[in-house]
């Protein structure tokens, strides 16, 4: 029941028969089949089959044409049931072209397993005590504090990306785990692309065939996405990912005649540099665009708010989700936008931090990139999936999509470094002939989240700053080390988050391995704004 905020439109509990402590709750997002959607879902032809998942799978419909599945209902989930039947779970795993987290039960066999998507983007927690008591669940405050016959708190730990694990079922309910096995890397081309939309793309490093693999891959990535019986909106910085995602979104829903007009959201404090930007491409791509304004009472008071829903302490997290709760909130209330698209997972794919200008070697760039991709789950991704399911929409990253990442990786390291003093030069210029966006928005260096969204007289972040100066003391940062000897925060701003997450989440401060900071650079702050690349950008 603590994350019922999930899924808003319908609740339903099921004990498993013959296995007496086996049970599901699931809480239901209606986004894919209105009728036939609830979970567990469990077909007339694998009746010892038992799911429940979260996520959307693009590539149900071409799977099904391929191997001819016969479908008992719309349900886009259905097919790892199909899949799971035909070729086992590691096949099942590596077909599925989309985000998921999921656990299948399989009572013929006494099997469990679980599955998460390469990135992350779908949530996944799970507690197996030595007794072997399983849980699963999409938050881990769902899992924290289960009174299970036991002395010590269980271990709750985020289930890992890309991975999946079998575990054996006893009669009476207990499992015990045989194998945790990684399905997909981020670089790996994944074995789905065999049968997707886009084939046969030429090979060759010269940069007009890159840029138009580019263009193909992110359009189909943008498209496949459009599987949904609910209304899409967009999140719009006004940044150069956002921007792509929002004015490709309009396109292709223009050539599919779709029957209402885009939603676009941007959210800044009064003349934000954000908002204006956001303004200008609205105007460009013809959205129907929508302001939030929020001033910084408002962020100050949701700040507890966002460390509960987002289940970290990270500085730079809980500062950039503030204005996404914010605007998610707005959109739950306001609109009948659900199912909602944005840029993230772009800045770690395309090398966008400005970090990236002080890379030793374009081979070092390129390892970094792939670090940030295996840990969005931890920064970005758990960002974007928290601060919107808080309040029951769905999240989309097309910047995210197996094929195109795998694609955009493979590339020769050199052609996707910083150029010229711009970073993510190979994306703009991938872009630069298609009209999607106006040159000053395609061209627009790169605005901390956090900072984009703040006035220029007076920064969100030295807002922030200020108001917590008062709240926590001096003598507190001191001895900080001693109170929290486990990622000591270092900042009053990292104290007073740090504070909120052990009242709300005691002793679980290694779900957040290390802080997000840039590399390459002296920082003890992780925010770009106080980098000398911006600096001196915001100067000129």
């Amino acid at each position: 029941m603590k994350i019922a905020h999930r899924g808003p439109d319908a609740f339903r509990f099921e004990n498993v028969n013959g296995f007496t402590n086996c049970c599901f709750g699931f809480h239901r997002l209606a986004i894919v089949d209105q009728l036939y959607g609830m979970q567990p879902i469990r077909v007339k032809k694998f009746p010892y089959l038992w799911l429940c998942y979260n996520g959307e799978i693009y590539n149900f419909k071409k799977l099904q044409k391929k191997f001819e599945f016969d479908y008992q209902t719309l349900v886009d989930g259905e097919v790892i049931l199909h899949l799971y039947n035909k070729g086992g779970i590691e096949q099942t795993a590596s077909l599925l072209d989309g985000v998921f987290a999921f656990i299948l039960l399989d009572t013929a066999n006494r099997k469990v397993f679980l599955g998460r998507d390469t990135y992350g983007v779908r949530p996944l927690f799970k507690v197996l005590t030595d007794d072997g008591f399983l849980g699963v669940c999409s938050e881990a405050k769902g899992l924290v504090n289960l009174k299970h016959s036991m002395s010590l708190d269980p271990r709750v730990d985020p289930f890992l990306p890309g991975h999946y694990e079998v575990l054996d079922l006893k009669p009476n309910g207990k499992v015990a785990s045989v194998e945790v096995v990684k399905f997909h890397s981020p670089k790996d081309e994944p074995l789905h692309a065999a049968y997707s939309a886009v084939q046969n793309l030429p090979s060759g490093f010269d940069v007009e065939t890159v840029k138009s693999n580019i263009r193909h891959l992110f359009e189909n990535a943008v498209r496949k996405r459009l599987m949904a019986h609910r209304r899409i909106g967009c999140l719009l910085s006004g940044g150069l990912d956002s921007s792509l995602v929002a004015s490709m979104l309009i396109k292709l829903m223009k050539e599919g005649n779709t029957r209402y007009p885009l939603q676009t959201f941007a959210i800044g404090m009064e003349d934000a540099p954000d908002l204006l930007a956001a303004r200008k491409v609205a105007a460009y791509i013809g959205s129907e665009h929508h302001e939030v304004i929020f001033n910084s009472e408002e962020g100050i008071q949701v700040l507890e708010d966002v460390i509960l829903s987002l289940e970290t302490y990270d500085i730079t997290t809980v500062r950039a989700s503030v204005g996404m709760y914010l605007v998610s909130k707005y959109i739950r209330e306001k609109t009948d936008s659900a199912v909602i698209f944005s840029g993230e997972g772009s800045d770690e794919l395309t090398q966008g931090y400005i970090y990236f200008h002080k890379a030793p070697s374009p081979e070092e760039a390129a390892e970094e990139s792939e670090r940030l991709l295996r840990e969005l789950y931890l920064f970005d991704v758990l960002r974007a999936d928290r601060t919107t399911a808080a309040h029951g929409l769905e999240m989309r990253v097309p910047f995210l999509d197996h094929q195109f990442t795998a694609y955009y990786l493979s590339l020769p390291a050199e052609l996707r470094t910083p150029k010229n003093g711009i970073e993510k030069h190979l994306l703009r210029e991938a872009f630069e002939d298609t009209n999607l966006l106006p040159k000053e928005i395609l061209w627009r260096p790169k605005e901390a989240f956090s900072d984009g969204l703040t006035s220029v007289k007076k920064s969100w972040f030295s807002i922030l700053q200020d108001y917590i100066d008062t709240q926590v003391d001096d003598l507190l940062l001191e001895k900080a080390a001693e109170k929290f000897p486990f990622n000591p925060p270092k900042t009053k701003e990292g104290y007073y988050y740090r504070q909120i997450f052990e009242k709300h989440f005691p002793g679980r401060s290694d779900w957040l391995p290390h802080y997000w900071m840039p590399k390459w650079i002296k920082a003890t702050d992780p925010s770009a704004r106080t980098l000398k690349h911006y600096k001196s950008a915001t100067k000129e």
